[in-house]
């Protein structure tokens, strides 16, 4: 099944009516529910169909008093009867409701957490495309439309069907067959009509929740990058931009509306002139003395009831046939699978020394554009090894090729000798802390973020964790100290606060091997030397790769790979490298002059403040 991007899907898309079949698993979880709800369904029926009997004896027994004696206890009984029939039938309905409500909040919880768990599962290049408004809306009515479907399917359709057939039944035996073809030719005629102006419809209601999923992910878009927008006074463009997808979710949602209302009309003509066909035929037999008023009053009951249920039924159709498209799409994210999966004979990765070897990978985002290029290299256990190079010569990559964010086109990555592709990604990604060149902090505070490290962490190891990375001296600066908001995506802290947190949540998982990302490139001098400190306590006796742009920041390493387009061109220590005169001594002479700049105007920045 395709999952369709957020404005794409096929306005002509017909929906799958197999989706209902797939919803049984969560049916089954609570089968004894189910059958207990279904036998208050037929009860609420049954009731409800007696109803008008009741009511037209009665009448009959009204209408014969006029003419003779009148003993009021039998009219009175029968109006308990009917009562109680009324009551009967909504208390089943109710006690359905009830029953069955466990099995639809199940059904949505289990499916939402199914979803929220594939999604985390999803590969990386999944996310970097995503469009995250249109994703969640998508979620939300997939979800909704679940529980539409399980409710309405079984406690709404179903009852209808089931009333149609015992009120036929009755007027069948009770009276002509002419009362049966009335209604059978009027219910026929109804539901062709709402499924044909329905299926028509379809595309319009799709077509406003494409609209809908576009205005949504481009203002969720806008306001995740409101200090952009700021810095460039874009506020008009962007609302400008806003009201144009509004514009068309407008026209779109008015096209929805106007087919609803010719719908709406339609199923309402139908319904009215079934009901003048059939009532003139009931008057005519009354005045002919065919029937008694009791039995008038009883096939007009009939068919307001009859006719009621049916008129929501089209409603139901069309709600269906939405929550099909909705629930499809929310299933086509499932259907798609990860391309990153563990093997079915992946084993727990055990890290005895830690030694990490590149051998000969070869990796392409795109076929068309290779990115790594044989590179072979090994860190040896509690080294580390720095890979410098200019902007876009595949040295992050390096690092998410071995967090298993991608597989390797060729070659290989082992980890003491056990090829990464042949382990779980689980105990993988536990081995290898990561201290990001961007570090985005959950809208919680500071401790949540500090401990989500290892969430079981006691209080006493997140302060240790803090200090360790000098963090706490500031966070008991805070007037709310660890309670402290961050914002979202920690946007409150400073950048290199931010990477404190990020080297604390290292510190806390505590694992033997570190991938350092460009921790430090958005840093000035000064955050960058605190942050260094912390850096090089962390990555002390462990395995670290660290993906470095600034040169001054890797002079430490026990070895330097120094790449270019996609290779690893020189090798050696920060000294050796130097001496050679090749690229790397170009890359630091370049460096330094930038920097010799950029260092007096902080140091200018400094004294005027």
């Amino acid at each position: 099944m395709r999952a369709y991007a957020d404005n794409d899907y096929p306005a002509n898309h017909k929906p799958n009516w197999r989706i209902i079949a797939g919803l049984w698993p969560y049916l089954a979880e609570f089968r004894g529910r189910v059958f207990l709800a279904a036998g208050c369904l037929i009860f609420a029926k049954l009731a409800t169909v007696a109803t008008p009997v009741a009511l037209k004896y009665i009448v009959d027994y009204l209408d014969q008093g006029r003419e003779g004696e009148l003993l009021l206890w039998i009219p009175l009984l029968l109006v308990a009867a009917y009562g109680l029939l009324r009551f009967s039938s909504t208390l089943f309905s109710e006690l359905r409701d009830a029953v069955f409500a466990r099995v639809a909040e199940r059904a949505m919880r289990r499916v939402s957490l199914r979803v929220f768990r594939h999604l985390h599962n999803r590969e990386l290049a999944f996310h970097l495309d995503r469009k995250t408004g249109g994703l969640t809306r998508d979620i939300e009515r997939g979800t909704t439309g679940i529980s539409f479907l399980l409710r309405f399917t079984l406690f709404n359709i179903v009852p209808t069907l089931l009333e149609i057939f015992l009120v036929a039944g009755i007027l069948f035996f009770a009276f002509n067959v002419g009362y049966v073809l009335a209604i059978l030719v009027a219910v026929i005629v109804y539901v062709v009509f709402s499924i044909k102006v329905t299926e028509w419809r379809t595309k319009f209601v799709r077509e406003a929740n494409a609209r809908d999923n576009q205005s949504n992910s481009r203002a969720v878009d806008s306001l995740l990058n409101y200090e952009t927008v700021k810095y460039f006074n874009n506020e008009q463009f962007e609302a400008e931009v806003y009201d144009r997808d509004l514009e068309d979710w407008e026209q779109a949602r008015l096209k929805n509306r106007l087919s609803l209302a010719a719908l709406n009309s339609g199923q309402a003509l139908i319904i009215g002139l079934a009901m003048i066909a059939i009532m003139a035929m009931a008057v005519q037999e009354v005045a002919s003395g065919e029937i008694t008023l009791g039995d008038f009053t009883m096939i007009n009951a009939y068919l307001l009831q009859l006719f009621i249920p049916l008129n929501a039924l089209g409603f139901v159709y069309r709600e269906i046939r939405q929550s099909l498209v909705n629930v499809e799409r929310l299933f086509a994210l499932l259907g798609d699978e990860p391309t990153i999966v563990d093997r079915d004979t992946a084993t727990e990765l055990k890290v005895a020394q830690g030694e990490v070897r590149f051998e000969d990978v070869h990796f392409a985002y795109r076929r068309d554009r290779s990115i790594i290029q044989g590179v072979s290299f090994t860190i040896p256990a509690g080294h580390k090894v720095a890979v410098v190079g200019a902007s876009g010569a595949g040295k992050s990559t390096l690092a998410r090729l071995l967090f298993r964010f991608y597989d390797v086109d060729q070659g290989a990555i082992t980890i003491d000798g056990q090829d990464i592709r042949e382990v779980t990604q689980q105990s993988l990604r536990s081995a290898i802390g990561v201290v990001p060149q961007d570090t985005v902090l959950f809208n919680d505070t500071l401790y949540r973020n500090l401990a989500y490290g290892r969430p079981s962490a006691t209080e006493e190891e997140v302060h240790q964790a803090a200090r360790m990375a000098h963090l706490e001296q500031f966070i008991l600066g805070l007037p709310e100290g660890y309670e402290t908001q961050v914002g979202e995506r920690g946007l409150k802290l400073s950048g290199g606060e931010k990477q404190r947190v990020a080297i604390a949540r290292v510190i806390l998982k505590n694992p033997p091997l570190l991938i350092l990302d460009e921790a430090t490139s958005s840093l000035d001098s000064l955050s960058e030397q605190a942050i260094l400190g912390a850096l090089k306590e962390v990555s002390s006796h462990r395995t670290t790769l660290v993906i470095a742009h600034r040169l001054s920041t890797t002079r430490d390493a026990d070895t330097l790979l120094v790449m270019d387009g996609g290779r690893i061109v020189e090798s050696g220590r920060h000294e050796q490298l130097l001496a050679r005169g090749g690229y790397y001594a170009r890359l630091w002479e370049q460096q330094n002059q930038s920097e010799d700049g950029s260092d007096t105007e902080d140091e200018q920045d400094i004294t005027e403040r």
